[in-house]
């Protein structure tokens, strides 16, 4: 009885100190020290409005804005909510052929770029989620960005010198570029380039009747 006493005594002590006293403790302290980091490290645009994180990778459609590395992380990539990498090995076909089709895209879409592409822009970091790229691989985007924007190179490549980070304590790391910052500060300087215009969608009944009358079965998403 008296071990069954004092079993009970220790894991309730063990419960508050664990999980009531230690969690309410360093959340606290953490909004007093470093409360933007204890929030998420939010960011927000001109007119105060959160559009991200600064540690969270997001995808941009836009040709006027620079593009992160590729995302395995959820369906669509860059979910926060399921960060993790594809886990292809280096023989893998699959993962040959996405980076064959992701490198055709890349010159496709950026025609002017000098040199060759470099690695980061067609392979996926291990969290999915790697919100910076090297200085090169912002670089490589430039002309892209600058005729997007209708403004020259050495504006915009102007801007992503002016965004890069050092090595963290200046020996950890590598010098890099947050791309949600560097493209923030385009929009800053620049202003905020055209929306893509949103992909038209047919009726309900025409699509019906062009199904009915197509030879062939409707591609499955269309």
């Amino acid at each position: 009885m008296k071990t069954m006493t004092i079993a009970i005594r220790t894991t309730i002590v063990t419960i508050v100190l664990t999980g009531l006293v230690y969690p309410y403790v360093m959340t606290g302290l953490a909004q007093v020290l470093f409360p933007w980091r204890a929030n998420g490290s939010l960011v927000t645009d001109e007119k105060g409005q959160v559009v991200g994180s600064e540690l969270i990778a997001q995808g941009f459609a836009n040709p006027a804005y620079f593009q992160p590395r590729p995302s395995a992380a959820g369906e669509k990539g860059y979910d926060p909510t399921s960060s993790g990498g594809s886990n292809l090995g280096t023989t893998s076909k699959k993962l040959r052929d996405r980076v064959a089709g992701d490198l055709k895209t890349l010159k496709e879409q950026n025609p002017d770029a000098s040199g060759s592409v470099p690695v980061e822009l067609v392979t996926t970091s291990g969290s999915g989620l790697d919100p910076h790229l090297s200085p090169e691989g912002a670089l490589w985007q430039v002309p892209r960005v600058a005729k997007a924007r209708g403004i020259t190179a050495d504006r915009v490549r102007a801007v992503v010198d002016s965004n890069v980070e050092g090595r963290t304590f200046g020996i950890l790391g590598e010098p890099r570029v947050n791309v949600l910052l560097v493209n923030l500060a385009l929009d800053r300087q620049f202003g905020r380039p055209a929306a893509l215009p949103t992909p038209e969608k047919k009726d309900t009944k025409d699509t019906a009747k062009d199904s009915a009358t197509s030879s062939q079965p409707a591609a499955p998403g269309n």
